[in-house]
């Protein structure tokens, strides 16, 4: 028997017509580069996301053609986010951290039709443009007396949407029509795009509000420092408007120092954002000896938070984190670190440990573990496989791919985990960064959370480099804090009684900084190849 319910689709329009309606005065505020706050309300973007419409279909876009976006976070962002899908088109968001080739490529393989930018990426935009033939309109994100000198073939954003009435009643749509398309950051090859439809991505941003998860509501003030060009700003521009929290933009500016006048003035609850930028505002606070006002949660993701992060951020600022893990391939979020009941009568130290875990699943995420041969792991806290998921919000294949990426009906991570009982995950190592020394296996993420709870330390990183003896041996590079010092010897005793023996890395390389990747990550690639013909010091000099 049936049940005789209402079928509506589950369409993002339906996020903003829910935000305009019944939060229509909460405000969305937005720096621009030149340091001013705009603001307005989820009314205000509610009547511009249709007037944007408007102007899409005047150039002719049709549903199902991509429309590109090289943007910073902001309200004229925020705007493309829904009247791009909600007309049935898809919106791209294209990194434009990514190598100039790679960016051209993205471009080319998705077929852009029209390409929405910054006026920030003027002079990327004039270089590439001769070399991206399916873009027929090119926009620049400015007032109508702005345009750029570099760009001047670019229509000003303002000068399309001003004169748009706007869509009146946006079409009801299939839920399972295409949304979004986010490109992976191709570090092994040609980044791979990952095709989002309205269903999987309003099924992420509801299953990410709930309280176990990121817990937004409509009394928070949230700020999404990471980009929305990154795994769709992990879905906090459709969370948001969904709960009717208010939303503040950061733009192009996420130093330590803009970050916290930005927080302090709009009395932000919640951000997020990659270790490195809660790193910056850490050693801006310190320098200047500050206090946050307001921040109570901060949400990291990207890659595996430095335990002295989060305990700097409780024991100095009351600030509690909230780690996981996703990937671009899950919408992005996939297992948020939040505590059951059974942990209320964990002492302090005990609870900022259990922060060091990767979280469990958020309802619609499935997770397992297999060995090499494929078959399954245990789930008992200790043993180790390789980490795969599937569920309501995975993809199944790449953009324009006929072969499947899944192996049994699962998603093949890369990465190497531990499950326990309770679903909480925690990550190893990506398979082609785990040290493999004398036929055993070192965790490089342990070696440098171990590091980095050094005073010194500010940032470190551990590859593999060749070893005669034992195959491969671990290197730390490391990035000293402004001020300090620590010698190598006084570094390496550091690991003594916190790890094996033979896990302790056979020496140090202080660098200046270390290479990131086009989405903030730490690019151990890069390293492996600086470090390729490294020789090691013999033991006992």
């Amino acid at each position: 028997m049936l049940a005789q319910m209402m079928q509506e689709p589950l369409l993002l329009a339906s996020v903003l017509k829910h935000a305009e309606t019944y939060h229509a005065d909460e405000e969305v505020v937005s720096r621009l580069p030149n340091g001013v706050l705009h603001r307005y309300t989820y009314r205000d973007l509610g009547q511009r996301a249709r007037q944007v419409a408007g102007a899409l279909l005047s150039l002719g876009i049709a549903a199902g053609e991509r429309v590109a976006t090289l943007a910073w976070n902001s309200y004229r962002h925020l705007e493309l986010y829904f009247a791009i899908p909600c007309l049935g088109a898809v919106c791209h968001t294209v990194n434009p951290r990514l190598f100039r080739e790679q960016i051209i490529y993205i471009i080319n393989h998705a077929e852009d039709v029209a390409l929405f930018f910054d006026a920030s990426f003027a002079a990327l935009v004039a270089e590439i443009r001769p070399r991206c033939p399916t873009v027929k309109h090119w926009v620049v994100l400015v007032d109508a007396d702005e345009r750029p000198a570099e760009t001047p073939f670019a229509d000003p954003y303002e000068t399309l949407v001003a004169p748009q009435a706007g869509v009146r009643d946006w079409p009801r749509l299939d839920e399972n029509t295409a949304a979004l398309l986010c490109y992976t950051s191709g570090t092994t090859g040609n980044p791979k795009g990952a095709l989002f439809s309205h269903r999987t991505t309003l099924l992420h941003s509801l299953s990410t509000a709930l309280p176990d998860a990121l817990a937004i509501s409509a009394s928070e003030v949230v700020c999404p420092i990471v980009p929305m060009f990154h795994a769709n700003g992990w879905g906090l521009p459709y969370t948001c408007p969904m709960v009717g929290a208010k939303l503040v933009f950061a733009g192009m500016h996420t130093d330590g120092e803009s970050l916290y006048r930005l927080f302090e003035s709009e009395r932000v609850t919640f951000a997020g954002a990659v270790p490195t930028v809660w790193q910056g505002l850490i050693d801006h606070l310190q320098t200047h000896r500050s206090t946050l006002g307001s921040l109570r949660r901060f949400l990291v993701g990207g890659s595996a938070c430095p335990f002295s992060i989060i305990r700097t951020m409780w024991d100095d600022y009351g600030v509690t984190a909230l780690p996981g893990w996703g990937m671009t391939e899950l919408s992005p979020i996939g297992t948020l670190t939040t505590a059951k009941r059974k942990h209320d009568s964990l002492s302090t130290e005990a609870r900022l440990g259990f922060l060091t875990n990767h979280g469990r699943p958020l309802f619609g995420v499935e997770l397992r573990l297999v060995n090499l041969d494929g078959e399954p792991v245990p789930c008992d806290g200790h043993s180790v496989g390789e980490l795969q998921v599937r569920g309501l919000w995975t993809i199944e294949r790449y953009f324009k791919d006929d072969e499947s990426a899944l192996r049994d009906g699962w998603f093949p991570t890369g990465d190497i985990a531990s499950i326990d009982g309770d679903g909480y995950l925690t990550i190893t190592d990506r398979s082609k960064d785990m040290i493999k020394s004398g036929g055993e296996w070192i965790s490089s993420i342990e070696l440098e959370n171990i590091a980095m709870s050094h005073p010194a330390v500010a940032m470190a990183a551990a590859i593999a480099v060749a070893s005669e003896k034992w195959g491969e041996r671990p290197l730390l590079v490391v990035v000293l804090r402004e001020g300090r010092a620590v010698a190598k010897h006084d570094l390496l005793a550091w690991f003594e009684g916190k790890v094996a023996k033979w896990w302790i890395p056979d020496d140090v390389q202080f660098v200046a900084s270390l290479p990131m990747t086009a989405t903030g990550k730490l690019s151990k690639l890069t390293l492996r190849k600086n470090y390729r013909n490294h020789q090691l010091p013999v033991k006992g000099e």
